[in-house]
């Protein structure tokens, strides 16, 4: 399989697809996901860790909110990682992120994740290609632990959006007051770095064990239904099922 170069691959819906009966198709896949999310969450066999990575403004908040909004609070969880805090900054990269990693019957939502501390920090240098080399081996490392010694199933979702469509979300972020809550000015300085940024997250694409679905992320409707298809496909392939009293004794 080739390398993926990102600006190569489309950000926008295909034009064949009619937004109302994708919306409907949507609200289908996301029901059957929030079905399985039960089985998952009273078997305890399994645990599901969803990884959504994507620039500024990509939809990583709507896709956690829309693709899930059927599941159980018992049985799912999302974290959004910041900057680290000092008590984090004085353990290894990955310290933060294990604990957080879920138990068997739980499903995790990672809002951006271990994987920027080898994007932002390697945008801005704060560690070189050595350091970059290494981290992403131990990432890698890290996630097949979780897939093999914890039955834990990994997707990771790139939310492939335009640099003139995130610059059109950023403005509304400014100008808009219902959504000026989310507004960051450093956010316009990031997306300067753009270039930067796809150099950085294609090295974590072509370099990761475990592969990236890279989801055209112009449309928001188009973007929901493409995670929620693939994730609901991947549920079902664990064949879940709410345990009887024979399974209980």
């Amino acid at each position: 399989m080739g390398k993926i170069k990102l600006s190569k691959i489309d950000t926008d819906a295909p034009e064949s697809l009619k937004k109302d009966e994708i919306k409907d198709k949507t609200k289908e896949l996301v029901a059957g996901i929030g079905q399985i999310c039960k089985s998952i969450y009273a078997e305890k066999k399994h645990s599901v860790l969803i990884v959504l990575q994507g620039m500024d403004a990509s939809g990583k908040d709507g896709v956690a909110q829309n693709v899930f909004a059927e599941c159980s609070a018992l049985a799912i969880d999302a974290c959004s990682f910041k900057k680290p805090t000092e008590e984090e900054f004085a353990h290894d990269f990955l310290w933060r992120v294990h604990k957080l990693a879920p138990a068997k019957g739980n499903m995790k939502i990672f809002i951006r994740s271990h994987y920027e501390d080898i994007l932002i920090q390697s945008v801005h240098q704060w560690i070189d290609k050595d350091r970059v080399a290494i981290r992403m081996n131990a990432i890698n490392a890290f996630e097949e632990l979780l897939q093999f010694d914890n039955n834990t199933t990994i997707l990771k979702f790139y939310l492939h959006i335009s640099h003139s469509k995130q610059l059109e979300k950023l403005k509304e972020r400014r100008d808009n007051p219902q959504k000026q809550w989310k507004f960051n000015e450093q956010d316009f300085e990031e997306s300067k770095l753009w270039d930067e940024y796809m150099e950085c997250y294609e090295y974590a694409i072509n370099n990761s064990t475990i592969p990236w679905h890279i989801i055209p992320a112009d449309q928001n409707w188009y973007r929901d239904y493409s995670v929620a298809q693939i994730v609901l496909e991947t549920l079902k392939k664990l064949k879940s099922k709410f345990p009887t009293l024979n399974d209980l004794e």
